[in-house]
């Protein structure tokens, strides 16, 4: 009976340690669901349906990153002809700036104020920024575009050079006249905006020749002044006066048209509708030159010179 009793006794031991570790368990679960954050709302299927997630977002700028890749991996070349196409651009912007200019010292105060190489010239940075040309990370590019004929390279700056520095009309005209010999207009094409223009207004004021080469098909300026002295080679003069001219018309179209130029007749069409209506053209005969002699009547004998070697 005593080993029943104390068996007893133990399990109603284990029985209480259970019942207070179930109660400890339950008292923790209470508190953690009061102090637990509330459920989420509960978002109906139709909104989720209507709302589609966000689509993914390339670079905008991408097109212009590409843009610049493709210039700076372009031959030297086509590198610098961006560059020298900008450099002209902003010059010619200056020049119709200062054109506007009403005397020569509103020319002077502006060039003087503002400075002319600040507006015409051009770091390697502001290149960069302008025409996406990386003059100063391109070594090959920036030796080329300093030695160029085009540009002036001066103080780090790169500015745009024109063959001959003329700015208007009056310019212009003076530049002409001091070539004697012709001046290529392709030489004049690049000084100021509407130099073509002026030489056009010359030409109508006859104070200058526009002549066209045959040999490359480029015109040449030449001064109209009678004070500029011009002089011909012995050479050239004596073979303008040794070209004997064809005497039959047909052969003289022929040349004209071996050298390009368009004959103002046409002989030989004239010759057919002139024997389709019966008239008969004949080559005009030379004049037989008429001799003095002693039998011809003299109205001149009072210069008795004149009549020293008379035909008999």
């Amino acid at each position: 009976m005593g080993s029943l009793q104390e068996s007893l006794n133990r399990f109603k031991k284990q029985q209480e340690k259970c019942q207070s570790t179930l109660k400890s368990i339950a008292g923790s679960k209470t508190t953690t669901k009061t102090t637990a954050a509330p459920p989420p709302r509960a978002v109906p299927a139709s909104t989720l349906a209507k709302s589609p997630l966000p689509a993914v977002k390339f670079s905008n700028d991408t097109e212009r990153l590409q843009h610049i890749n493709n210039i700076r991996k372009s031959p030297v070349g086509a590198q610098i002809k961006r560059v020298i196409d900008l450099l002209f651009e902003k010059a010619c912007g200056l020049l119709n700036f200062t054109s506007q200019c009403g005397t020569l010292i509103q020319k002077a105060s502006f060039l003087l104020n503002f400075g002319v190489a600040s507006r015409e010239s051009f770091t390697a940075e502001q290149i960069n920024e302008a025409c996406y040309v990386d003059v100063k990370g391109n070594k090959a590019v920036f030796e080329s575009l300093a030695k160029n004929p085009k540009v002036n390279y001066e103080a780090k700056r790169f500015s745009y050079k024109s063959k001959h520095a003329v700015r208007d009309q009056k310019e212009l005209l003076r530049l002409i006249r001091t070539f004697a010999e012709g001046i290529a207009v392709a030489d004049l094409k690049d000084a100021y905006p509407t130099v073509m223009e002026d030489l056009q207004v010359l030409k109508a004021t006859r104070q200058i020749w526009l002549l066209s080469n045959f040999d490359s098909q480029e015109d040449i300026a030449y001064p109209n002044d009678p004070r500029v002295p011009i002089k011909v080679d012995d050479e050239l003069k004596g073979l303008f006066r040794a070209i004997e001219l064809p005497r039959d018309m047909l052969d003289i179209e022929r040349e004209l048209q071996k050298n390009g130029m368009k004959p103002a007749t046409n002989t030989a069409k004239r010759r057919v509708a002139a024997q389709n209506f019966g008239i008969l053209t004949k080559p005009k005969q030379k004049k037989k030159k008429t001799e003095i002699s002693k039998r011809t009547k003299l109205t001149n004998a009072h210069l008795p010179e004149l009549f020293r070697n008379l035909n008999g």
